[in-house]
């Protein structure tokens, strides 16, 4: 059974994020107003920029809020729920917070017969993971799988934030891990 990052967490960090009041990225005269309105003016409408701004709100908080979605729609005159179409259409963007580590194990067929389910084994227990899609105490690490990362042939792939690892193993585990960069 395969769980996208748009599955609801829960766990470390989880639980606090929706008491914090929302500050916006696009605040006029920012270096990220800046930027969107460059990459407004790259396109013949507004929100044909959304990919982008939704990257844009990831890089800088992490995840997309409710809160970031209306600050999108507004930006690009368009609604939040078109935004919301789109953040949920994609596995890319996470709807919630996401240890520093966002660790995507591809799970479908090609590599499951080469041993996906034991890498993800070893990740949940070399992280403290103890669930798909749940941070791990220390806010490092969060695990999922994925439909396909486009390694069939490299099997079993890995994705951490935006590296790719290939001919992961269980045993691999551990210093794929050590090797991460705090």
């Amino acid at each position: 059974m395969s769980h996208g990052p748009s599955a609801p967490a829960q766990g470390a960090g989880h639980a606090a994020h929706h008491d914090t009041p929302y500050v916006p990225v696009f605040t006029p005269g920012s270096a990220r107003a800046a930027e969107l309105a460059a990459l407004i003016r790259r396109y013949p409408e507004k929100r044909a920029a959304l990919l982008p701004a939704l990257w844009m709100v990831q890089q800088d908080r992490g995840w997309i809020s409710e809160a970031a979605m209306l600050e999108i729609a507004e930006q690009l005159g368009c609604t939040a729920a078109y935004v919301k179409g789109v953040v949920t259409f994609y596995t890319m963007y996470h709807q919630h917070p996401v240890g520093q580590h966002f660790i995507q194990v591809c799970t479908t067929s090609p590599c499951l017969c080469a041993g996906a389910d034991k890498v993800v084994e070893a990740f949940l227990e070399h992280t403290g993971c103890k669930e798909l899609g749940l941070t791990s105490p220390d806010g490092k690490y969060t695990v999922i799988e994925v439909e396909c990362l486009g390694a069939c042939g490299f099997a079993t792939p890995v994705q951490i934030n935006e590296d790719y690892v290939e001919n992961v193993t269980p045993e691999k585990v551990p210093a794929i891990l050590a090797g991460l960069k705090d």
